[in-house]
Protein backbone atom coordinates (compact mmCIF):
# COMPACT_ATOMS: atom_id res chain seq x y z
CA UNK A 1 0.00 0.00 0.00
CA UNK A 2 0.99 3.77 -0.77
CA UNK A 3 -0.41 5.66 1.31
CA UNK A 4 0.70 7.18 4.59
CA UNK A 5 -0.62 10.42 6.85
CA UNK A 6 2.32 11.63 8.88
CA UNK A 7 5.87 11.17 8.42
CA UNK A 8 7.62 9.05 10.52
CA UNK A 9 8.26 10.96 13.18
CA UNK A 10 11.58 13.42 12.92
CA UNK A 11 12.25 12.96 9.23
CA UNK A 12 11.37 15.44 7.14
CA UNK A 13 10.03 15.14 3.57
CA UNK A 14 12.32 14.85 1.11
CA UNK A 15 12.70 12.92 -2.94
CA UNK A 16 15.76 11.13 -3.76
CA UNK A 17 16.22 10.94 -7.33
CA UNK A 18 19.10 9.37 -9.10
CA UNK A 19 20.51 12.79 -9.16
CA UNK A 20 20.34 13.52 -5.64
CA UNK A 21 18.29 14.85 -2.83
CA UNK A 22 15.32 17.52 -3.59
CA UNK A 23 13.41 18.78 -0.59
CA UNK A 24 10.07 19.68 -0.90
CA UNK A 25 7.79 22.86 -0.20
CA UNK A 26 4.66 22.70 1.89
CA UNK A 27 1.75 21.26 0.17
CA UNK A 28 3.81 20.84 -2.94
CA UNK A 29 3.44 17.54 -5.01
CA UNK A 30 6.06 14.95 -6.12
CA UNK A 31 5.75 16.50 -9.75
CA UNK A 32 6.55 20.07 -8.94
CA UNK A 33 9.13 19.20 -6.65
CA UNK A 34 10.59 17.38 -9.63
CA UNK A 35 9.61 20.11 -11.88
CA UNK A 36 11.38 22.80 -9.78
CA UNK A 37 14.72 20.71 -9.90
CA UNK A 38 14.79 20.71 -13.36
CA UNK A 39 13.38 16.93 -14.32
CA UNK A 40 11.19 16.59 -16.86
CA UNK A 41 8.37 13.92 -15.89
CA UNK A 42 5.30 13.19 -18.86
CA UNK A 43 1.65 14.23 -17.24
CA UNK A 44 -1.19 15.05 -18.43
CA UNK A 45 -4.09 15.71 -15.82
CA UNK A 46 -2.25 16.38 -12.67
CA UNK A 47 -4.71 14.86 -10.71
CA UNK A 48 -4.28 10.82 -11.02
CA UNK A 49 -7.04 10.60 -13.63
CA UNK A 50 -5.03 9.20 -16.52
CA UNK A 51 -1.53 7.54 -14.88
CA UNK A 52 0.50 9.04 -17.87
CA UNK A 53 3.37 10.27 -15.03
CA UNK A 54 3.60 6.61 -13.36
CA UNK A 55 6.82 6.34 -11.68
CA UNK A 56 9.03 3.60 -10.17
CA UNK A 57 8.89 3.99 -6.20
CA UNK A 58 12.02 2.61 -4.89
CA UNK A 59 11.63 2.99 -1.15
CA UNK A 60 9.49 4.95 1.28
CA UNK A 61 5.54 5.62 1.00
CA UNK A 62 3.89 8.58 -0.35
CA UNK A 63 0.39 10.04 0.47
CA UNK A 64 -2.40 10.82 -1.78
CA UNK A 65 -4.86 13.31 -0.73
CA UNK A 66 -7.59 11.87 -3.09
CA UNK A 67 -7.67 8.58 -4.06
CA UNK A 68 -6.19 8.49 -7.86
CA UNK A 69 -8.41 6.97 -10.60
CA UNK A 70 -5.69 5.98 -12.60
CA UNK A 71 -4.35 2.22 -11.59
CA UNK A 72 -1.02 2.47 -9.38
CA UNK A 73 0.76 -1.04 -8.70
CA UNK A 74 3.22 -1.72 -6.05
CA UNK A 75 6.31 -0.14 -6.47
CA UNK A 76 5.02 2.79 -8.60
CA UNK A 77 3.62 6.20 -7.36
CA UNK A 78 1.51 9.26 -9.66
CA UNK A 79 3.74 12.19 -8.87
CA UNK A 80 1.37 14.33 -10.42
CA UNK A 81 -0.84 13.78 -7.02
CA UNK A 82 0.98 12.44 -4.18
CA UNK A 83 3.24 14.02 -1.58
CA UNK A 84 6.29 12.15 0.13
CA UNK A 85 5.99 10.40 3.47
CA UNK A 86 9.15 11.16 5.09
CA UNK A 87 12.46 10.40 2.54
CA UNK A 88 11.05 8.38 -0.83
CA UNK A 89 13.39 7.37 -3.90
CA UNK A 90 12.42 6.93 -7.36
CA UNK A 91 13.57 5.64 -10.61
CA UNK A 92 14.23 8.73 -11.90
CA UNK A 93 17.02 10.79 -13.75
CA UNK A 94 17.05 14.47 -14.95
CA UNK A 95 16.29 14.71 -18.90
Amino acid sequence: MHTATTAPEGQAPQVQTLDGVLHPHPGESVLETLERHGHHVEFQCRSGYCGACRTPLLAGKVHYAAVPLAFVSQGECLPCCCQPVGAIKLDIRKG
